[in-house]
């Protein structure tokens, strides 16, 4: 299927490795031009050149206002007006809402809720011009199944999703689009810490644990990136022009909301 997105261009954040980085294949192989954004440049830069197709890297750390605005500008300079956002971080650290502290909390803010929400604002004029916008959120099933001891990962992201629904609304008019991807259990480094976690709190192996994780999806397996980035890319097309303030579960069927 043709998205019709090709040479369009795009800046995705923590775009250097795991979904964020099949987010960025996914979206190269329809012909977008891709900013790879992550911390480590040599990352960064590693993940531009396999992708191919004129993608670069613009490292930098999204919890610091400055770097942000120096992300965009970059990103802007070498491929032109962004009209494809997808926002994406680490989670913060798993473990029950008692033992975190303030600093914890408000360190989730700067990474988790606050920068997507600024690099909207950043691209939105871009997408104004040119008369198509695409911003595309990386949060978590758990926004819609709350999951033990990841209470700080869905409090920020719960927050992150009702300001971009607002959002959605608000920008709908000029034919922008605002929508979330709800990864579950899949089978990457930050999913390493959690089971890591449970298994020294339950006292087994970190493949016990994994094991476990994995059976406890209804596929009875752990995503992987090849079943998320062409998500992305889909809402990122010319096809999903009329969704938007949406919430695209891809889990294998683990959370269980009625709606």
């Amino acid at each position: 299927m043709d998205l019709g997105i090709s040479g369009r261009a795009a800046l995705v954040l923590g775009g250097s490795q795991g979904l964020g980085l099949s987010c960025a294949k996914a979206l190269a192989e329809a012909g977008v031009r891709v900013a790879i954004n992550g911390r480590d440049a040599a990352k960064a830069e590693a993940a531009a050149k396999e992708i191919g197709g004129g993608a670069i890297a613009v490292p930098g750390d999204i919890s610091e206002p400055e770097n942000r605005k120096a992300i965009v500008e970059k990103a802007r300079a070498a491929l032109g007006p962004i009209t494809i956002l997808v926002t994406n971080a680490g989670g913060p650290p798993p473990g029950p809402v008692e033992s975190h502290a303030e600093d914890i909390w408000l360190n989730a803010l700067k990474t988790n809720m606050l920068p997507a929400i600024d690099f909207a604002r950043q691209c939105l004029p871009d997408m104004r011009a040119e008369g198509y916008g695409r911003i595309v959120n990386v949060t978590s099933f758990t926004v819609r199944d709350p999951y033990p001891n990841m209470g700080v990962a869905t409090g920020v992201r719960a927050g992150l999703t009702g300001a971009m629904r607002s959002l959605s609304h608000e920008i709908a008019p000029d034919g922008i689009t605002v929508n979330n991807l709800l990864p579950g259990l899949m089978d990457t480094g930050a999913l390493e810490r959690v089971y890591n976690a449970q298994s020294k709190a339950k006292g087994i192996t970190p493949d016990e644990a994994k094991g476990a994780m994995a059976e406890s999806v209804p596929m009875r397996r752990l995503g992987q990136g090849a079943d998320f980035g062409p998500a992305c890319a889909f809402l990122c097309s010319v096809h999903a022009g009329y969704i938007t303030g949406q919430n695209l579960t891809v889990d294998g069927g683990l959370a269980r909301p009625l709606l």
